[in-house]
């Protein structure tokens, strides 16, 4: 439609025709301007004023449309970059839930026996196992995905067999968020509880251990998507909250605790391999 209502008006302007005052070449659209020869002066005008309206028609149609579809990223690509992370890779935030549970553990003053205030909040949660418990820039990530693959083709655990898929982790995020806004629209912006939630309906806890957290995927992607805080955040979740910890973290995170160290030797012994011979 723009190539032929340039095609038509660049005819219209060869034609010396009243208010179409010749404006320079049209690289492109002068060498289908052939097509209009033997027309008249208003076939021409009716077909450059359909092209442009269609075309203008169409463009404010897409953008309505914007918002329905995954080319929704267009717009939440510009937000999500500037919400980008800026931390050393690597880096990952505390639980403040946790914070707050070490920093009263070694304060002195404080009485492990009290008993909670009787308006007290309850516990926070550890980690995410919903689209309830993630961050709001966490959610703008799903939404922002394109879906490109970037962030698959570069990850070694998808590359070696594994389950895991960080552009199916965006995806599955955003289809959840999907069903809580049709629930919460049918119950009159109320969710009412449906029985599912993201860790186990969408995302497998195989395909969150598969995970190196070597932020190759987070590297990979050009709007600075993280699909590696969403998989840690559940992470914590199966940790602290279901104790569901795989057999071999939990014997590295018991020497930790027993010897300082994840190998299974005694902190005396450490330095026997000197004397070997």
């Amino acid at each position: 439609l723009f190539l032929t209502m340039n095609a038509a008006d660049y005819q219209l302007q060869l034609m010396d025709t009243p208010h179409y005052t010749k404006a320079g070449l049209f690289p492109v659209s002068q060498f289908i301007t052939s097509i209009f020869d033997g027309m008249s002066v208003n076939s021409l005008i009716l077909i450059e004023r359909s092209a442009w309206w269609m075309h203008i028609v169409g463009i404010l149609a897409f953008l309505n449309y914007l918002y329905y579809s995954k080319h929704l990223h267009i717009l939440l690509a510009f937000p999500n970059t500037y919400f980008g992370k800026l931390t050393a890779p690597g880096q990952f935030d505390n639980l403040e839930a946790v914070t707050k549970e070490v920093k009263l553990m070694m304060d002195p003053n404080a009485d492990p026996f009290a008993a909670p205030a009787e308006d007290a909040p309850p516990p926070d949660k550890f980690g995410a196992s919903d689209v309830m418990d993630l961050s709001k820039v966490q959610l703008l990530n799903a939404y922002t995905c394109t879906e490109c693959g970037r962030c698959t083709s570069e990850c070694p655990a998808n590359l070696t067999g594994k389950k895991l898929s960080p552009r199916k982790i965006m995806m599955d995020t955003r289809d959840r968020l999907e069903e809580v806004g049709s629930n919460m629209d049918a119950n009159k912006g109320k969710f009412i509880e449906d029985g599912r939630q993201l860790l186990g309906d969408f995302i497998s806890p195989e395909e969150l251990w598969a995970c190196t957290s070597c932020n190759a995927c987070v590297e990979a992607c050009p709007v600075s998507i993280d699909p590696l805080s969403i998989i840690i955040s559940m992470r914590q979740y199966m940790v602290m909250e279901q104790s569901a910890a795989p057999s071999e973290l939990n014997i590295m995170m018991g020497n930790i605790e027993n010897n300082g160290a994840p190998w299974p030797f005694n902190q005396m012994d450490r330095l026997n391999w000197v004397d070997e011979s």
